[in-house]
């Protein structure tokens, strides 16, 4: 497959959050791009704005005719979500096309590049966003493939006038295995994708694989207490290692915090997001940038600027009678580290928090880590799990973490149950999580909120 040979690009799954930013990666190029997804979402609704043709319906007939033969300038992508028995996937098969993964083309527009891959169970979208921003914010740029919206760019893809990619490395299906970057990042390896891996062994393997995949004269940079089995540069807060957050703190409803490496001291620099589990994001971003030679001052007024992750830690109401944050946390470390930074914000306010679980096997596989974590609530609103790709598992519903909690205060409850709970209670801290349809309750809260 020749990239430069493309003109026409079909993405089965265009509405995922990696297949659209493909999607206009390749529109940008000056490709022909349509694409198919079972529903339509404001990022669909976006993506159709800016001229990609996406139907809804899996049916083969509504796929443009230039598409309809096959040709060395034609590039079909799938998401593995996409299901097996898909008729429009059928069709292509039928008709004789390479399908690619996802993965698999973003390991062919990384090839030849000087690649930045940050991976990790929790913490790989909000640190590969830190990175691209730093380098687009110091003037050195870069090209980026991001696993969520950059708040400061309103996309997930972004386009430098140099050979340096950012790329956000999924460990999801070992998609992270078609990269071979010149400068690493692990954030986490804690156990998840436990349907896809079978057990945590066999995904801490994968982690090491990609690990062992860096170039030569390239750099593996880790969360310490990992074993990737590769050497790296270590970080940390407020413990020893190769890159460390020291004297962190919170001013003024802001995180502030030192950087110290072997080579450098960043004094007082200013988070423009909030969140602990974000100074270790930081710390992981400003020891990448560091290697590529920014000035530490250019990385400070970066960190300051940053915005964030459209649903990481996300303010949504921020005023004088309600604080309202959204966040996609769907593991139990990722609602631990959510939870935690609320509580440290707002020690002194009642925390209500509504969360939909996100997979049958998750829920399962989690469910003891889900209610510890809850239980730091003050108060829970537990939706329906969020089923994604996967048929119902007997016996794993919600209830499932509601009896293993100690909060009393707790119930199982649907979407419009919810908005109408928080109508009636007015919450002064609010905090939604989920990685499932969740986000739709964002707009009517934010309404409820600020219009009492």
């Amino acid at each position: 497959m020749e990239l430069r040979n493309i003109q026409r690009v079909y993405l089965a799954g265009i509405g995922g959050i990696g297949m659209s930013g493909l999607a206009r990666y390749f529109r940008h190029l000056g490709c022909i791009v349509c694409g198919y997804d079972k529903t339509s979402t404001d990022l669909t609704v976006a993506l159709q704005n800016e001229g990609i043709c996406i139907i809804y319906d899996d049916r083969p007939d509504f796929i443009p005719m230039s598409f309809s033969t096959r040709d060395e300038g034609t590039l079909i992508i799938y998401t593995p979500a996409i299901p097996k028995d898909s008729k429009i996937m059928q069709f292509f098969k039928q008709k004789g096309f390479e399908l690619f993964k996802r993965s698999q083309v973003l390991g062919l527009i990384s090839k030849g590049m000087y690649t930045i891959a940050v991976a990790g169970t929790h913490g790989k979208t909000t640190t590969s966003c830190m990175i691209a921003h730093i380098l687009k914010d110091s003037g050195r740029d870069c090209s980026a493939f991001l696993g969520g919206i950059a708040a400061n760019y309103q996309s997930n893809v972004l386009y430098g006038d140099n050979d340096i990619m950012v790329v956000e490395a999924d460990e999801y299906d070992r998609s992270f295995l078609t990269l071979y970057p010149n400068i690493a990042i692990i954030t986490s390896m804690d156990a998840d994708h436990l349907d896809i891996y079978g057990d945590h062994s066999h995904l801490t393997e994968s982690f090491r694989m990609f690990a062992s995949q860096i170039k030569d004269g390239g750099t593996l940079i880790y969360h310490k207490g990992l074993s990737p089995q590769h050497d790296g540069i270590t970080y940390a807060r407020d413990e020893d290692a190769g890159a460390m957050a020291k004297n962190v703190r919170i001013e003024e409803g802001d995180f502030h915090f030192d950087f110290q490496n072997a080579t450098h001291l960043i004094k007082d620099i200013r988070m423009g997001i909030a969140g602990m589990h974000n100074i270790d994001n930081a710390t992981a971003a400003i020891q990448a940038a560091l290697l590529l030679d920014i000035d530490p001052q250019a990385i400070k007024k970066a960190l300051g600027s940053f915005k964030g992750v459209k649903r990481r830690f996300e303010y949504i109401v921020k005023n004088e009678a309600h604080i309202y944050i959204d966040d996609y946390a769907h593991h139990p470390e990722e609602l631990r580290a959510a939870i935690s930074s609320v509580k440290k914000l707002y020690p002194d306010k009642k925390l209500t928090t509504v969360f939909q679980p996100h997979l049958f096997t998750r829920t399962r596989d989690f469910v003891d880590g889900f209610a510890e974590v809850l239980d730091m609530s003050d108060e829970l609103l537990l939706l329906d799990i969020y089923p994604a790709r996967e048929l119902p598992i007997e016996g794993v519903d919600s209830n499932m973490i509601l009896r293993r909690m100690k909060l009393a205060n707790k119930r199982v409850c649907g979407k419009q149950e919810a908005l109408d709970i928080i109508r009636d209670e007015q919450p002064g801290l609010l905090l939604t999580v989920g990685a499932g349809d969740i986000d739709q309750l964002v707009q009517p809260l934010k309404n409820i909120l600020e219009h009492v």
